[in-house]
């Protein structure tokens, strides 16, 4: 029978590095792998010059609906997410009201049901309020499972007490997300602020200190009760020592970098970008993010995330600290960690181990992440040696800007395919949205 598709001539890119081979969709999946010449298919495509890799997953995104809609929705956020390569994501509950019931779940769901252009989840988002029923929630359909701010968040998504953040851990089996910031250390700095602030006050009043207490605080947790932690967007070198040792003792944790923290460094993001550069955790000092790439080096990151947080260029312009922290990074992640491949700052094997393998296996995506006989064809085609400059006026996200704007990229995505049908080709859609609800395969282990 023939195939629905043949990709030929191309390059492949996974964990084991370049391979020259063809690949074949049949039914909205990889189907064949390898030299497939004189086999038949309805449409066959010479894609010569292009290198082929797995869609990215950003297990880290928020794109502020509901409630927020005009910083972001689930359109055009997930439209920004295929603009840049990412065909699925996870994403974050602190939106209005606050995805903390099955409910609030179910609506979010709904709505990305025929509007999202890439497949979706939603973390469920722990509280004081809702510990004690995270064990059956953790499960529902649809979610990665728990998000947990111990540093500040909207509404009641704030978990800063020991015994809450406990409890939190207590109940239920799956990874916890987990943002790592000290809220007592945060509020106390406040009153640090200058008589005329800028943006250039934020890592220090946000200070190092208040992730490593958060940090050590969290790892201490982890340790009493087994549960397995994901600690998001580190920032500082002297978290890194912490979960060198947490891993070696064979804790069940991981943690994420943010492409910008590798990027952008203190003070010079702040002197370029004002409170556009204002996110948390901040971007700190070279000291800093010299031991991020060096821990990049050693492994020690398990994914890369894009912690997609856009607010409006009005909101970003209120006079700091009454300006929003946050950024938009979803279509800007994978062109940054291709030119950092492209500098020999990072290799490509290990950029999709971290970007598409490592996300599907850390949250037992289903179907996802690999260029593998079986999986589903979520394939990103990308242009590996283009250099491009950034021009945040032709992005995707309703927010309008961009911290890389005026940088000069190398690597830039051509196309995309979603379960085997063509939804982005020379950098414009194709089709309808057509991203449909991640699996879970922990959703179906009993945590009772």
């Amino acid at each position: 029978m023939a195939f629905d598709l043949i990709l030929r001539n191309g390059t492949l890119l996974t964990s084991a590095g370049f391979e020259r081979a063809d690949l074949a969709i049949k039914d909205g999946k990889i189907a064949q792998v390898g030299d497939l010449s004189g086999q038949e298919a309805i449409q066959l495509r010479d894609i010569s010059g292009l290198t082929v890799m797995p869609g990215g997953i950003d297990t880290q995104v928020h794109f502020r609906e509901p409630g927020l809609e005009h910083k972001e929705d689930i359109e055009s956020g997930s439209r920004a997410a295929l603009h840049g390569g990412i065909t699925a994501y996870l994403e974050m509950p602190n939106t209005k009201p606050e995805t903390v019931t099955p409910s609030a779940l179910e609506d979010k769901l709904d709505r990305a049901d025929g509007r999202s252009w890439v497949h979706y989840g939603f973390f469920f988002g722990a509280s004081p309020a809702n510990a004690h029923l995270l064990a059956t929630c953790e499960n529902l359909p649809g979610t990665p499972g728990i998000k947990m701010f111990m540093g500040s968040s909207t509404g009641d998504l704030l978990v800063d007490a020991d015994e809450d953040v406990l409890s939190v851990l207590e109940h239920g089996k799956r990874k916890v997300a987990v943002h790592s910031e000290d809220e007592a250390r945060n509020k106390e700095r406040k009153t640090l602020v200058s008589s005329n602030p800028t943006a250039h006050e934020h890592p220090y009043l946000r200070d190092a200190e208040s992730a490593v207490i958060s940090t050590k605080r969290l790892l201490s947790l982890c340790e009493q009760t087994s549960r397995p932690v994901h600690i998001l967007h580190i920032s500082t070198a002297d978290e890194l020592p912490l979960i060198r040792e947490a891993k070696k003792k064979g804790l069940p944790v991981t943690c994420e970098v943010t492409p910008q923290h590798l990027w952008f460094s203190a003070p010079g993001c702040y002197d370029q970008l004002g409170t556009k550069a204002q996110m948390n955790p901040p971007l700190r000092s070279e000291e800093h993010t010299d031991a991020l790439w060096e821990a990049l080096g050693e492994d020690l990151f398990d994914v890369f995330g894009s912690d997609h947080a856009p607010h409006t260029l009005d909101e970003k312009a209120k006079p700091y600290p009454q300006s929003p922290s946050g950024m938009p990074g979803v279509e800007t992640m994978l062109p940054v960690l291709l030119t950092f491949c492209a500098q020999g700052r990072l290799e490509y094997s290990k950029m999709v181990r971290m970007l598409c393998e490592k996300p599907a296996e850390m949250y037992d995506i289903q179907g996802k992440g690999f260029l593998k006989v079986g999986f589903d064809a979520d394939l990103t085609l990308i242009d590996i040696e283009k250099q491009w400059t950034v021009n945040e006026d032709l992005l995707q996200s309703k927010c309008g800007w961009s911290p890389y704007h005026g940088a000069c990229l190398t690597g830039q995505v051509q196309s995309a395919y979603v379960n085997g049908s063509l939804a982005l080709m020379d950098g414009k859609r194709v089709g309808i949205a057509k991203g449909q609800t991640l699996r879970f395969s922990s959703n179906l282990i009993d945590n009772s």
